[in-house]
C-alpha cells in the first residue's frame, strides 16, 4: 500500500496557486489523482476546461468557483463537481487564504481558452 507523507508530497505553483500532489500515477496510483490546492487571498484564477471529471472540496477559507455561466461561493465542506469540457475558474476574493482537496482521474488535461493543452505535473 503506497503511503505518501505530507513531507514527501510534491508541491507545484502555477497562476498564483500551489498544488501539492499526494496521489497520481507517478506516486503509485493507477486510476486517481488527488492534490491539495492552496489559493492565496485575492487570487484570480485562470479560466480553463478539464478533460476529466474533477471534484473540488473546500477545506478552509472561501472560494468562488465559476462553471460556465454559473458562479458559486464555496465555504468549508462545500463541493463543486466539474464535468469534462466545462469551463472552470477558481478565485479567492476574500482576505484569507483558502485550501481545497481536489480529486480526478489519471490522464486529466487542462485546456486554456486559446486551445493550449496542459498536462499538469501534479496529476501525472
Amino acid at each position: 500500500m503506497p503511503v505518501v507523507r505530507r513531507h514527501e508530497a510534491v508541491r507545484f505553483e502555477l497562476h498564483g496557486a500551489a498544488f501539492t500532489s499526494f496521489a497520481s500515477p507517478s506516486r503509485g496510483s493507477s486510476e486517481l489523482c488527488a492534490w491539495l490546492l492552496e489559493v492565496p487571498a485575492g487570487t484570480v484564477g485562470a479560466a480553463h476546461s478539464v478533460t476529466r471529471e474533477e471534484v473540488l472540496h473546500v477545506l478552509e477559507g472561501e472560494l468562488v468557483v465559476s462553471l460556465g455561466d454559473e458562479c458559486s461561493r464555496l465555504a468549508p465542506g462545500d463541493v463543486a463537481v466539474v464535468g469534462p469540457g466545462e469551463v472552470l475558474q477558481v478565485d479567492n476574493c476574500s482576505t484569507a487564504p483558502a485550501r481545497a482537496w481536489v480529486t480526478t482521474s489519471a490522464g486529466l488535461e487542462a485546456v486554456l481558452p486559446d486551445g493550449t493543452r496542459l498536462s499538469p505535473p501534479w496529476a501525472r
